[in-house]
């Protein structure tokens, strides 16, 4: 069972889960795609609304068996996946999966489903507000910031190889933006209705 997928991928700070979170309030054809990690669990965070917490050695155990459409190591013991599973589950409700993932794990993703997925990449108007973004969220020590710029900087640099590049510059437009690409590439017309 294959169906259609959209990919939502940005650096960390760009606002792709804003972008998710509307995408899925306005069309209810949409299913967030809850993917699977190996970190520790934030606490406003909840086990299998916003991810499936797994341990280092259970994730690594699951890669082996084949679980896994896509994984990445994205910092060293620190794994992001999107389980079969949960692509099956969302396709049997009769929506299409949305994917609020990492630049390489969007790659990925883009890669296992080929036409089937229209991937659209989240760009921050500038570094400099990337880092303003990421300072202003709270979450992150010196160190992590410097980590998440760097691996920004490599991220940005495949925004090319996504279907579509929304600057999110002002939140309404990349709303618009990222709607009217979903809406060409699924038929969300009923959905708009409906909302």
């Amino acid at each position: 069972m294959k169906g259609k997928a959209i990919i939502v991928s940005a650096p960390s700070g760009a606002g792709k889960t804003t972008i998710v979170k509307y995408l899925l309030s306005v069309c209810p054809q949409l299913s967030f795609s809850i993917s699977a990690c190996s970190r520790p669990r934030r606490d406003n965070e909840t086990e299998g609304k916003d991810y499936y917490f797994i341990s280092v050695d259970t994730f690594r155990e699951r890669i082996v068996y084949g679980d896994f459409v896509e994984w990445q190591e994205v910092y060293p013991g620190n794994y992001y996946g999107t389980l079969k599973s949960e692509l099956q589950r969302i396709w049997k409700e009769g929506k299409t999966p949305l994917f609020d993932v990492d630049v390489f794990g969007g790659l990925n993703l883009k890669k296992y489903f080929g036409d089937d997925a229209l991937a659209l990449f989240i760009k921050p108007p500038s570094l400099e507000v990337l880092e303003e973004r990421l300072r202003n969220r709270g979450t992150e020590d010196l160190e992590s910031l410097k980590k998440r710029l760097k691996k920004a900087g490599q991220e940005l640099a495949q925004a090319k190889k996504f279907d579509r590049v929304i600057v999110n510059d002002k939140l309404e437009d990349a709303y618009c933006e990222a709607l009217k690409a979903i809406g060409n590439f699924i038929d969300i017309s009923d959905n708009e209705k409906r909302s």
